[in-house]
């Protein structure tokens, strides 16, 4: 994963007041819960003591969290507070089993985690909508590829006809036009689908091609926002869990009608069209060959494949200029 940058790793609703959350993100094991402001706190999953699970143990009312092994309790700055043998009027320095402290922020009720070391050196950059106003349904799938593969996908406008033939693919629309990309700032690429039925004529270049209403774009390092119009748009964030393994949160917003119950029960229905489509997809990638893309491999890529040239370079550049802890 591309170091210094904010991840967007899970649903805010997934932290629930006074529990832990264990995941595993990024390749590493982490302990995340809400003090009782609502702010959160994240560590590594892992007693300094004799690494137990701290997700497996219990939060207090002071906000620190007690290890499920032998008690030891630490406070929501990761400060060892208190070690059960050593009696609870212990003058011990206890600092060396003091845990690090991860960043972890909340934006639009997505949690972000900054993949760096030290403080975070950027705002966390996330999609502007009326957020106030649109309601949305989530649905979250784990994907067995690493997440580069499924990120690509969503960049792909050439395999809908296929892949897609019987949902957003339908009418046999095979000749693919551009597709054209931009560069909306240094950290948000743009495309959209500009296909047509093969009548024999030859596909427009980039150059001649537009980027329609209804578009994509793509922040790094792992957001997507599908635009169908103002009032219905599709996000999707792409979770590293390890190198070979990936949750795909899709969230499906709208405010169609004035009325936010309507809107709601629009995006019930949504999230099941958001399954299907999402399912299709799946079963097609994680047969892909690696399980993971970079900027020189093994891959004879085509014009239409504009989005994922880009995406690939512009990830290496980051990856080159900010570090990795990735394949």
């Amino acid at each position: 994963m591309i170091k210094n940058k904010w991840y967007a790793i899970l649903s805010s609703s997934e932290i629930k007041n006074g529990q832990l959350l264990g995941v595993k993100r990024l390749g590493e094991n982490y302990v995340l819960y809400r003090d009782k402001d609502g702010k959160i706190s994240c560590f590594a999953d892992k007693c300094a003591h004799r690494g137990a699970a701290l997700s497996k143990g219990w939060k207090k009312e002071n906000d620190c969290i007690v290890c499920p092994f032998h008690g030891i309790e630490y406070d929501k700055t990761g400060k060892c507070v208190h070690i059960p043998s050593e009696g609870k009027n212990s003058e011990k320095d206890f600092s060396k089993f003091n845990l690090k402290k991860y960043y972890a922020e909340e934006k639009n009720n997505i949690v972000y985690f900054w993949n760096g070391e030290g403080e975070p050196t950027e705002e966390i950059d996330y999609f502007e909508m009326d957020y106030e106003n649109m309601v949305y349904s989530e649905i979250c799938d784990h994907w067995k590829v690493h997440y580069s593969r499924v990120i690509e996908n969503q960049l792909d406008v050439s395999h809908l006809p296929f892949v897609h033939y019987n949902t957003i693919g339908k009418g046999n629309k095979t000749l693919v036009n551009g597709p054209k990309v931009i560069w909306i700032d240094e950290n948000t690429l743009q495309t959209s689908a500009n296909n047509q039925v093969d009548e024999g004529q030859k596909p427009l270049k980039a150059s001649e091609s537009k980027i329609k209403s209804t578009n994509i774009q793509f922040k790094f390092p792992n957001t997507w926002l599908n635009t169908v119009n103002e009032n219905l748009k599709i996000m999707a964030y792409f979770v590293p869990v390890d190198d070979d393994n990936t949750l795909l949160y899709i969230r499906f917003y709208n405010k169609i009608t004035k009325s936010k119950g309507i809107n709601k029960l629009i995006a019930w229905f949504g999230k099941f069209a958001n399954k299907k489509i999402e399912r299709q997809d799946k079963v097609v990638v994680e047969t892909q060959i690696p399980n993971y893309t970079s900027f020189k491999m093994d891959e004879k890529l085509l014009q239409a494949d504009r989005p994922i040239i880009e995406y690939r370079k512009h990830r290496e550049f980051l990856k080159n200029n900010l570090g990795e802890n990735e394949k």
